[in-house]
């Protein structure tokens, strides 16, 4: 397994993306993202997807040569169209007016519409709090998620991630996670790689509890803390869904695949000003917190004080297929 420098997986991300019909300045964004994914540990949504993004590209289920449309029709409202392009870059062309919107009402809802897969969503809500906003973010998938007490999936894996700024231009903590038990990449990892999967991530087609990574993959996930977190996924749904006009989950179409309709999903996200509220007390009550947590040993804030690599481990086909499809 090779160890790559994160600047080498970010050039031969974009070079592929360019090679396969992506525009220099889209690519640009889709490849940051990546790189921030594999400096991160995220594999799922790192070099994992370059391929399916590729190979999308050529069968035109991804635009890659569009500009995104911002609209505010209500100061406190941005909306961007993806037109059916990437998510990196139709966020990227709506930030600064979120954040303008934000900074001058103390708080903005920022809808980005019709685009393929975000894949990590926290990769947006750190950005806004590196503009010094507490961010959510949420945003759907295909159908993957049963009801409890149902065997059908009707949710998708439906991640949800928040945010803070820590006062100095970085982050205090941040978390990204899906409100199904486990994200659906790591059954599909473990299918591929012949393992079994915990009880309690899935059930097979008749709802029954399996260990079985394709009989999970033919049946559906559960949610993360049963009825608790069916709560949150609906949630999810409707702020990425019903909010940005975006497809319901149960309308998605397999997201991996070369052909197909476009994805058309949606994310949301609800940006803050903390200045704009309790002004001082904000900083106050997260130093407070902060303490509290930091003086448990073996207690940690999530994503609190992380230290991204120069390089990372990739493995050896997964590294092989990016050299390839970026021509080397």
């Amino acid at each position: 397994m090779p160890e790559v420098l994160l600047d080498a997986i970010e050039d031969a991300t974009r070079r592929a993306l360019e090679r396969h019909g992506c525009r220099p300045d889209i690519a640009a964004h889709v490849a940051d993202a990546v790189r921030v994914a594999e400096g991160n540990g995220n594999r799922i949504c790192g070099l994992y997807y370059l391929e399916s993004y590729c190979r999308q590209l050529e069968t035109g289920r991804i635009a890659g040569d569009v500009d995104p449309v911002v609209t505010i029709d209500r100061p406190g409202a941005v909306r961007v169209d993806g037109r059916l392009g990437f998510a990196q870059s139709a966020f990227a062309a709506a930030l600064p007016h979120a954040v303008a919107a934000a900074r001058t009402n103390g708080i903005c809802g920022l809808s980005v519409e019709h685009t393929h897969t975000c894949t990590s969503l926290g990769y947006f809500t750190e950005q806004l709090a590196y503009s010094g906003f507490l961010a959510i973010g949420a945003t759907n998938a295909t159908p993957r998620v049963a009801p409890p007490g149902g065997s059908a999936a009707v949710l998708g894996t439906n991640p949800f991630a928040m945010a803070v700024p820590d006062g100095n231009g970085g982050v205090a903590f941040q978390f990204d996670f899906s409100t199904s038990a486990v994200a659906l990449g790591k059954i599909t990892m473990a299918a591929a790689a012949g393992e079994e999967i915990p009880l309690g991530w899935a059930v097979d087609a008749d709802g029954n509890p399996t260990t079985d990574p394709d009989a999970a993959l033919a049946g559906s996930l559960v949610s993360a803390g049963g009825y608790k977190g069916y709560g949150l996924g609906l949630l999810v749904e409707l702020l990425a869904a019903g909010l940005t006009g975006g497809r319901l989950s149960i309308d998605v179409p397999p997201l991996k695949t070369p052909e197909g309709p476009p994805h058309d999903l949606g994310q949301f996200y609800v940006v803050i000003d903390p200045s704009g509220y309790s002004g001082d007390a904000f900083a106050e009550r997260l130093a407070g917190l902060t303490a509290a947590i930091a003086e448990q040993p073996g207690a940690r804030l999530p994503g609190a004080d992380r230290v991204v690599p120069d390089a990372v481990d990739v493995e050896d086909d997964v590294w092989s297929t990016t050299l390839r499809l970026a021509g080397t």
